[in-house]
């Protein structure tokens, strides 16, 4: 089944750690039998229309030509589409989303410190962490490891506007 969807790199190209050229990472995703594969900045988003499986095929290619391990989370246009009208935060330059590789149960969400940060805030929607960062990615304690260890998943995020130019990709 081929569909148009964006994956999410975690943790490549951050900090001078995890290099992959975007000219690689998307030589992979067409020789997993991807189409029209575009990437978009350097920190490993990618847009494409094929099977979801590619996913694998390239995180393996990742492992094996460059000597780290990264996740892919995936996301389809409708979730994007879902993600962008779901934003519970009014002050787009200080919103991020946390993808999630998966929904976490109710009882982990529950578990989650709404204080652990003040001011910062966060939402969680089904597969995704809305954040509200009024002092900044940089300063916060509301971080991937936090979620990762707390929601038994693993996250990655990208500020607001990278979201909104990924949607826009998807449905170009």
């Amino acid at each position: 089944m081929t569909s148009r969807l964006v994956a999410l790199l975690r943790g490549v190209n951050v900090g001078g750690n995890n290099l992959l050229p975007m000219k690689d990472l998307a030589a992979m995703f067409t020789a997993a039998g991807c189409k029209n594969v575009v990437t978009f900045i350097q920190s490993g988003n990618v847009v494409f229309d094929g099977n979801p499986k590619a996913g694998a095929a390239v995180c393996s290619q990742i492992e094996a030509k460059f000597g780290f391990k990264t996740t892919i989370i995936l996301r389809t246009l409708a979730e994007m589409e879902a993600i962008v009208a779901g934003n519970p935060y009014p002050v787009p330059d200080l919103t991020h989303v946390m993808f999630l590789s998966s929904q976490p149960s109710p009882e982990l969400v529950a578990q989650l410190d709404a204080n652990r940060s003040v001011p910062d805030q966060f939402t969680v929607a089904g597969k995704e962490i809305y954040l509200h960062l009024p002092n900044g990615a940089g300063r916060t304690k509301l971080t991937s490891p936090y979620f990762d260890s707390k929601l038994k998943a693993v996250t990655t995020a990208r500020n607001w506007r990278t979201v909104l130019k990924l949607l826009a990709m998807m449905a170009g």
